[in-house]
């Protein structure tokens, strides 16, 4: 195939400097802060994480120009702060690391197990196709994987049809996963042969940049959604979840809620993907073990 060629995007700017050092977070302040972000994401911070948090806020309070966590507290949970710094504060202190290809047992079992069973039991068409969900997508690696993954098996399998949706909190991360421009370091876990095929290297060498395919890009919808919404908006029943090293982040109360919503959103015989160092042991939750870290909604319920 020609090798072919992304234009130029411009760089991030770097944060300024703070020019006044910062007092250590008050633990009343942290409290707060902790609590609401469980309250509003579903994350829970121990009590070692407080310096990762101090970390993450200091970062966002040099990018705004307050000069103290208390400043920022009472600025965040005032009217003004809720409309308009709150989501800036989610998007600081949620975690975005995923690779492409992680975890790659789960696309064997995909390839191997449960695209041949779902095709040989319905034949997907473009009114009824398999539905994936990237749950927790972060920067996008996960659903673009999918993609390339579903497109190639397209290939053997031309009436194969799915599509992906893919969602995540953080805006900044959607915002970057929309764009789909990776460093050359990031797309090492692609097979050589998937790279020539789906990616698109910048023009400038020196950038060490490379773009998803327009073609892959267009099978993924990009979503925000926080797992603590009430209602998901999810239209069509789920066939496949893919929500890995997502939960852990979680107290085991909250996972419990949020699993029992993907079982809600899913077709009977749907599948759950979990991250390697996830269970549902444990779990009041009516998802059947199939495999290592692979969940089953039962037939007919």
């Amino acid at each position: 195939m020609t090798e072919r060629h992304m234009g130029r995007n411009g760089g991030n700017q770097n944060e300024r400097a703070c020019p006044f050092p910062l007092r250590a977070i008050s633990e009343g302040d942290f409290e707060k802060l902790r609590s609401f972000i469980h309250s509003r994401c579903g994350i829970h911070l121990t009590d070692t994480k407080k310096s990762m948090l101090e970390g993450r806020i200091r970062r966002r309070m040099r990018h705004i120009g307050f000069r103290s966590y208390e400043d920022y507290c009472r600025y965040l949970f005032s009217p003004d702060g809720m409309e308009n710094e709150c989501d800036h504060m989610i998007d600081a202190v949620t975690t975005n690391k995923t690779d492409f290809f992680r975890e790659p047992g789960h696309f064997d079992y995909l390839k191997e197990k449960v695209l041949p069973e779902m095709t040989g039991r319905r034949k997907g068409t473009a009114a009824n196709p398999i539905r994936f969900w990237s749950a927790g997508c972060a920067t996008g690696e996960e659903a673009y994987t999918l993609a390339i993954f579903l497109a190639e098996y397209r290939e053997v399998r031309p009436d194969f049809r799915f599509t992906i949706l893919a969602t995540d909190i953080s805006t900044r991360a959607l915002a970057k996963a929309r764009n789909g421009i990776y460093k050359e370091s990031d797309i090492e876990p692609i097979a050589l042969p998937l790279r020539k095929k789906y990616l698109l290297r910048s023009k400038d060498p020196a950038r060490q940049a490379v773009r998803i395919a327009p073609e892959i890009r267009d099978l993924v919808e990009f979503r925000r959604l926080n797992f603590m919404d009430g209602d998901f908006r999810i239209k069509d029943p789920i066939d496949v979840i893919f929500c890995r090293n997502v939960v852990i982040y979680f107290t085991r109360p909250t996972q419990e809620v949020l699993i029992r919503k993907f079982y809600q959103c899913m077709k009977p015989g749907g599948y759950l993907f979990m991250g390697h160092s996830e269970t549902l042991n444990g779990l009041d939750v009516p998802f059947v073990y199939e495999a290592a870290t692979v969940y089953r909604k039962p037939a007919g319920k």
